[in-house]
């Protein structure tokens, strides 16, 4: 009889839960953290803000954007998309808090993982970033233990924050009487890329495998990612938002936003907007990548084909009339050849972006030897 009061009591309890709308993992979480030591990251500061005049915290551009780039653009730049958090513990369990600002935490072709998730890496040995661990998101705010059970050592972590979510706070807790250390931002120059859904991270699995973030790491740089899905159009208003920052490099990859005349309109604009406020910042050209489909579907082809020929005749133009520090990286080493690296013929997957972060990273180191 005790028993079955027993399961009584536990099946009404199951069902009180459920009844409150609060998921099950949510009250495991916080049942299992009353000494939880919290650390707000906002009081030592995120990666991959280029702005501090910001509306909200998690904006990637400055409050005075709004209302001067069109309203597209205004709207994705309260994504959280490239920014990351940096901090020392010897803690073996690792709590997050973290809130986004809206309910569509995922895409019919995007997990919520990529698109609301939090992704955890650590410094190995070797000074190495490896992948430990990802956030599931199953509600707006979401209190879990990201990470447990973790090998005993003091180690450096970071977590890269939402892709097409905004964030609306995070919070980083240990077990109270671990060490917790926060980084700062680093003061190096960071990389800045300008581009369209894909550089935004569509439609990465994780907020860590786009490839500015992936070459991030490689380059061991700060990075400031300021793509906007279906809105990357070299356009003079964003341009006016780029020329703020001091980049070590300039990566334009917007092609796949735009047509053959945008793209011959817009772009020697864009590289003069750019060389009038840094005269030697170099400026890495990327050319779109080739739709997964173009070997069969001739309209695809056709729009890679003219889009490209576009592009390398202002660049080549710029390089006649004596513009330095341009580099170029061509569309079709983006992607292998056996086009398997989308999920839908024209966004990568993770396999897609460690391949575009393969094609663009030794452009990208050579034109920041000797930069800043």
């Amino acid at each position: 009889m005790k028993n079955q009061i027993s399961r009584r009591n536990f099946v009404a309890a199951t069902a009180a839960f459920a009844a409150s709308g609060i998921s099950s993992s949510r009250n495991i979480a916080l049942a299992a953290q009353p000494d939880t030591k919290w650390h707000d990251v906002r009081e030592w500061g995120v990666e991959g803000r280029g702005f501090s005049d910001t509306e909200k915290y998690f904006d990637r551009l400055p409050k005075q954007a709004k209302g001067v780039v069109r309203d597209a653009v205004w709207s994705l730049s309260r994504h959280s998309s490239g920014m990351m958090v940096r901090f020392r513990t010897e803690a073996t369990t690792i709590h997050t808090d973290h809130g986004v600002t809206s309910k569509n935490l995922a895409m019919a072709h995007m997990p919520a993982t990529g698109v609301s998730g939090l992704d955890l890496y650590a410094k190995d040995e070797d000074g190495k970033w490896k992948w430990v661990a990802v956030t599931r998101p199953s509600s707006q705010q979401m209190n879990v233990v990201i990470a447990k059970n973790l090998r005993p050592g003091t180690r450096d972590y970071a977590i890269y924050l939402p892709l097409y979510n905004g964030t609306e706070s995070l919070k980083i807790g240990v077990p109270a009487g671990n060490m917790f250390e926060p980084i700062a931002p680093r003061k190096e120059k960071p990389i800045v890329f300008y581009g369209t859904s894909i550089t935004h991270g569509a439609c990465a699995s994780r907020p860590g495998m786009p490839h500015p973030s992936i070459l991030g790491r490689r380059l061991d740089r700060p990075v400031i990612n300021l793509g906007f899905s279906g809105n990357g159009k070299l356009e003079k208003e964003v341009g006016q938002f780029l020329v703020q920052l001091d980049p070590v490099a300039y990566v334009l990859d917007c092609l796949p936003n735009m047509d053959s005349g945008e793209v011959a309109e817009r772009t020697i604009p864009m590289v003069q907007q750019l060389r009038a406020a840094h005269p030697q910042v170099p400026i890495v050209l990327v050319e779109d990548r080739t739709y997964a489909d173009s070997w069969i579907v001739s309209a695809r082809q056709y729009r890679n084909d003219s889009s490209r020929a576009a592009f390398k005749a202002a660049y080549q133009k710029m390089l006649d009339d004596g513009v330095q520090n341009l580099f170029y990286v061509d569309g079709e080493s983006l992607l292998s050849d056996d086009r398997e690296g989308t999920t839908d013929g024209s966004h990568p997957s993770d396999l897609g972006f460690f391949q575009q972060a393969n094609a663009i990273e030794p452009v990208l180191r050579k034109a920041i030897q000797g930069a800043g």
